[in-house]
């Protein structure tokens, strides 16, 4: 089950804040926050509701930010900003989700004050409930078309990025039942300059690596995967594209299986192939930090 938590302005918004609970819980999305009631006080212009566990507003935020780190990999944060209000609160707000990796998504675009938000990030409710319960997954926001918008996507991504990321990738493989040498799935993506790529995910707060390896197949290839064995651990390889100085990028990669070849990419990559592992090594334009993955499971197929 998906899960979020509603972000804005009680004070101003807070019919529009119960519609979109309304909403979303109606499509089968749980709001972990807030636990609604009504309004009981305002105290220097924070409302106060009557299933709020404490009076202190600071004690309050501190609730709410506990029960967004604690969302996992089907969260995302919804900000309710009618006329692109935020205000103070959900601003604090927006600033920790992010740094959390947690996705996030706006009734409006943000007009008082500056914040980064990345391209297909302002949805209404009722259309981004609707996508939720049709797709199974929440809509990616990382495709960057024009090149101002990319510079500042790169910029933004740097700023907020912690000081150790972990990602995890998959070596998928399909063997069909008259084929004697399995096939792998390598994604083209603008994020590697063209070149080809394997499957990956960055591991969410609170998630396990298979998890979050699973739940990133799934929304890029719409594939379902059974994960089998390490293939290896390593942090970047510089030079290859991907190196940020001061931050800590760990690649834990595994070989995944798959019972069918249909996929269907979302807005991360722009073509895929299914290619038998030796013949993708010698042929096609692979990143380094993929072809160091690609050339061990090879070894590692080789020698089993």
């Amino acid at each position: 089950m998906f899960k979020s938590v509603l972000h804005g302005s009680f004070r101003k918004h807070f019919e529009k804040i119960k519609e979109a609970h309304e909403i979303f819980t109606g499509c089968g999305i749980e709001v972990v926050a807030p636990e609604f009631s009504e309004i009981v006080s305002m105290k220097d212009g924070f409302a106060i509701l009557d299933s709020d566990k404490s009076e202190d507003p600071r004690m309050i935020e501190l609730l709410y930010l506990a029960k967004l780190k604690k969302m996992g990999r089907s969260g995302f944060s919804y900000f309710v900003n009618v006329d692109g209000y935020l205000g103070k609160s959900a601003s604090y707000e927006l600033g920790i989700a992010q740094t959390l990796g947690m996705p996030c998504f706006f009734l409006e675009q943000p007009r008082d004050h500056p914040v980064y938000v990345p391209q297909n990030a302002v949805w209404r409710p009722d259309n981004l409930a609707e996508f939720i319960f049709r797709n199974k997954r929440l809509p990616a926001q990382s495709s960057v078309r024009r090149i101002a918008e990319k510079s500042m996507f790169v910029m933004w991504r740097e700023l907020i990025l912690a000081s150790s990321v972990v990602a995890v990738g998959a070596i998928i493989e399909y063997a069909g039942r008259r084929k004697r040498e399995k096939e792998i799935l390598l994604v083209r993506t603008h994020k590697w300059g063209g070149r080809y790529s394997i499957v990956g995910e960055k591991v969410r707060v609170n998630e396990r690596l298979e998890d979050a390896l699973i739940r990133g197949i799934f929304e890029e290839t719409g594939l379902k995967a059974e994960v089998g064995e390490h293939i290896c651990t390593f942090d970047q390889i510089k030079n290859s594209g991907y190196f940020k100085t001061g931050v800590s990028h760990i690649f834990v990669d595994k070989v995944v299986k798959v019972f069918g070849k249909k996929v269907e990419l979302n807005e991360e990559a722009q073509e895929f192939m299914w290619a038998p592992p030796r013949l993708a090594l010698k042929e096609l334009d692979i990143e380094p930090n993929a072809k160091h993955t690609l050339e061990l499971y090879v070894q590692m197929r080789s020698a089993s």
